[in-house]
């Protein structure tokens, strides 16, 4: 069983994904944290993630960059973000992450074109949305957690951004595939969120 789960940044994806594995017994990947690999290791080898030839270049990252904290970072994700628009890194990860789906027993993929892009054929597909605001004061939220020093308008300019890099890009655009189940959890706390994915997967696989 593959199961495809998008939405944009501080959706609640990430969260939902990892319990619906769990709950499933399915093996889980974080496509995202690829793009922030890829946006991390430019900046390591400091290029330019504006540059499709240096992102690009960026994708032979070793597996050992996936355990660094700084992919967690806000500045991670804006890296991601950015380096993402490149149709040219978007190749070079396809088969990375095709393969991980196509695995026996199937998986558990959360992105931003997981089911209209990497799993179209995927047996559920889940879109996990939110309110900009609930988004901004999550975010907002872990970041002080965090201890970072940012207001709450500035992390509302971030995400707007970022909402704005993966929806009007040209290749692979965060978008709901047709045939996807929109979970808008602006109003749910993150226990009810979860039960409602789980329920979505049950009830389509019966």
């Amino acid at each position: 069983m593959i199961i495809a789960v998008d939405g944009p940044t501080a959706s609640g994806k990430g969260t939902i994904s990892k319990q619906l594995a769990a709950h499933f017994g399915l093996p889980h990947l974080d496509t995202g944290l690829l793009y922030r690999a890829v946006g991390r290791q430019v900046q390591l080898n400091g290029t330019d993630p504006d540059s499709e030839a240096d992102a690009v270049a960026a994708t032979s990252f070793p597996d050992s960059l996936l355990e660094d904290p700084e992919l967690r970072s806000e500045a991670g994700g804006s890296l991601a973000s950015r380096v993402s628009v490149h149709p040219g890194v978007r190749k070079a990860l396809f088969e990375r992450q095709r393969a991980f789906a196509q695995q026996d027993g199937g998986a558990v993929l959360d992105g931003r074109d997981i089911g209209t892009v990497i799993c179209p054929d995927a047996d559920v597909k889940l879109f996990v949305t939110a309110s900009l605001d609930a988004r901004t004061d999550r975010r907002f939220a872990e970041m002080q957690g965090q201890g970072r020093d940012v207001t709450r308008e500035e992390v509302l300019e971030q995400v707007r951004r970022r909402d704005e890099r993966d929806m009007e890009r040209k290749d692979a655009p965060l978008v709901a595939a047709p045939d996807a189940f929109i979970l808008d959890t602006t109003t749910l706390d993150k226990a009810a969120a979860i039960a409602a994915a789980i329920n979505v997967v049950t009830t389509a696989t019966r």
